[in-house]
Parts: structure tokens; C-alpha cells; sequence
């Protein structure tokens, strides 16, 4: 799960960056209206905390260019500005949360679950595809009610597929939504191919009944046999 934090105060950012590392997030900053956009036309991510004000814009105008690509990232509004106006401009424009400061970080990392889970999973806490079933909290899966131990990416890249099921997934995006924007500055892919070989293997292995399908010349796509 990538996600990306709009927030120009330091301190702040470097803070909920570290907490969401913690909980094995791919973690993006953004410190003004510009990078941010820049950031946001350029990725995708699941979830984006936004604050309204910043340095050159404000955090509105970002969600409205969101609405203007037809982006469908989640957004959590984290403002000191708590005006009622503000909410419910930020919910009509697109918002999925509004978190005012100062919040406990616990709180955060909940309200991101949340609005996560029921954009991506149905409102559902575990995710199933075939044979499979994933429950985020606990970074677990199942097969056929039997535990498959992975190591972080290739749980990372299972994820991402199984939330995304029969979609083509071109290498590009899937090494910016596991990886971070810092794959741009890798020479190949190599590593990403001997992550996914390892999970194809693991899930046969394991008697899955989906299959993460090269498609020559694409990319990859998960399908249920």
C-alpha cells in the first residue's frame, strides 16, 4: 500500500512518515502544493493525507485536480483549519475523512484502514480471491485455510494483484506503487522479476487457485484458474 503525505510542516511529516513505515507502508512526502501535484499526476497511491494549507496553494485545489484526472485515490483531509466550510467543501470535493489537528497517530493509522477497506475491500477486513485469503492487519495469508509465508514484497506484490484482480499491471506501476517514486532511479528490473517468480512458485506450491499471469511484452495480471 502506497501512500503519499501532503504536509509542509517538517517535524509533522517526518513523524507520521516513520509511524506508517512502521506499519509497512510505502510512504511518499510532499512539502508544497506544487511537488504534491506534481507527485499525484505522475503515481498513483491508495490513500493521500492532504493538508488544506500550504506554502504556495491550498490542499483544496489539490482535490479538485484529483476530481479534474478522475483520480480515485482516498484522501484523509489532516488540517489545523477546522472550519465547517472547509469540511464540507473538502467531503463535496472528494475527501474521504477530515482529521484535524492535533490527532493521535493510532487514530490516523485507523481512519487510513478504514477508508482503505472500504474502497478496496468492500468494507470487508479480509480480501479473497479463489483459494486465498489475505487479512491486512495481520500481513497473513491463507490458502485453503493454510498459513503461506512470504517475505515482504512478495506479500506487497500479492496485495497489490489481489486487489486489483484481472487488471494488466505494467512493470513500471507496480515497481512505483510497491517500490516508491525512487525506482526511477534503478537501472533494471531484475529484482522485481525475481520477487515475482518466488511468489508465482510460492502460490503453486501452495495449491492456489490464482495465478499472477505474465502477459509478454506487458506485464502481469492476476487471474483464478
Amino acid at each position: 500500500m502506497k501512500i503519499l503525505i501532503v504536509e509542509d510542516e517538517p517535524s509533522l511529516r517526518e513523524v507520521i512518515q516513520r509511524s506508517l513505515e512502521k506499519e509497512r507502508y510505502v510512504v511518499e512526502t510532499a512539502n508544497d502544493f506544487n511537488t504534491a501535484l506534481r507527485k499525484i499526476e505522475d503515481y498513483d497511491y491508495d490513500c493521500i493525507l492532504l493538508d488544506i494549507m500550504l506554502p504556495d496553494g491550498s490542499g483544496l485545489d489539490l482535490l479538485q485536480q484529483l476530481k479534474t484526472m478522475h483520480k480515485r485515490e482516498n484522501v484523509i483531509i489532516i488540517s489545523a483549519k477546522d472550519s465547517l466550510e472547509d469540511k464540507v467543501l473538502g467531503l463535496e470535493l472528494g475527501a474521504d475523512d477530515y482529521l484535524p489537528k492535533p490527532f493521535h497517530l493510532v487514530e490516523l493509522n485507523a481512519r487510513i484502514k478504514s477508508v482503505i477497506r472500504r474502497h478496496q475491500q468492500d468494507g470487508e477486513k479480509d480480501i479473497r480471491l479463489g483459494n486465498v485469503r489475505i487479512e491486512p492487519d495481520k500481513f497473513q495469508v491463507m490458502v485453503a485455510d493454510q498459513e503461506l509465508k512470504l517475505n515482504r514484497k512478495e506479500y506487497d506484490i500479492l496485495l497489490y494483484f489481489i486487489n486489483r484482480p484481472g487488471r494488466l499491471i505494467n512493470k513500471n506501476t507496480l515497481a512505483e506503487s510497491v517500490w516508491g517514486d525512487h525506482i526511477d532511479q534503478v537501472d533494471n528490473f531484475d529484482f522485481i522479476y525475481a520477487q515475482i517468480k518466488n511468489l508465482r512458485k510460492k502460490l503453486k506450491d501452495a495449491g492456489a487457485t490464482i495465478e499472477l499471469k505474465a502477459v509478454y511484452g506487458f506485464g502481469y495480471k492476476m487471474i483464478v484458474e
